[in-house]
């Protein structure tokens, strides 16, 4: 509990470099941050030590809402403007992008190619398990929760579980009978 005071005080510390830093969110000690101005925490964001959060130019963003906790070792990078709403949880050695890197040139290295950035939003109350890839392009909808080690990409509806490598829909809530209802590989109920 007493290092949580500490990285209350970090977070003190970096609010004035960063485009907001709502109270009492904190910071344990990051690996990284790129960019502090483009970076936008909402209240009682819990960030855990080892985060690396770049945005990579004056024109990207990332914005936090409020209620967000962050388990160790977050790699988040924006090339746009990357959003995760209010009340997610996302837990240890999570990568979350917009960016991918071109490749079609032949001979040139691929960091040298330009980037695609597609967007990549997480909704309202979601959770993202240990390890999770949430690559560019990735639109998750208001309470999904991604199984841990999945590799996410595409746009995915409200209140549905993902998993797998490539992440697939596995069960939706079904508003209707009120209850999580298993689904096939098209997140069509079974």
């Amino acid at each position: 509990m007493i290092f949580k005071i500490f990285w209350i005080l970090r977070g003190l510390f970096y609010k004035p470099f960063f485009g907001k830093f709502g109270f009492p969110s904190y910071i344990g000690k990051p690996v990284l941050i790129r960019n502090f101005k483009r970076i936008f925490i909402g209240k009682r964001v819990r960030i855990f030590p080892g985060a690396r959060i770049e945005v990579v130019d004056k024109n990207s963003s990332i914005v936090f809402e409020d209620n967000i906790s962050i388990g160790q070792n977050l790699h988040i990078t924006s090339g746009s403007n990357l959003h995760i709403a209010k009340n997610t949880t996302l837990l240890e050695n999570v990568m979350i992008t917009n960016i991918d890197h071109d490749y079609q040139v032949i001979d040139k290295h691929i960091l040298e190619q330009k980037y695609i950035i597609s967007e990549t939003k997480i909704g309202e109350n979601c959770f993202i398990g240990y390890g999770a890839v949430i690559q560019a392009g990735t639109i998750l909808g208001k309470q999904c929760i991604v199984g841990a080690n999945a590799v996410v990409r595409g746009n995915f509806p409200n209140y549905c579980v993902i998993v797998g490598v490539p992440a697939k829909i596995v069960k939706r809530y079904d508003e209707k009978s009120k209850v999580w209802r298993k689904t096939d590989k098209n997140g069509e109920f079974i």
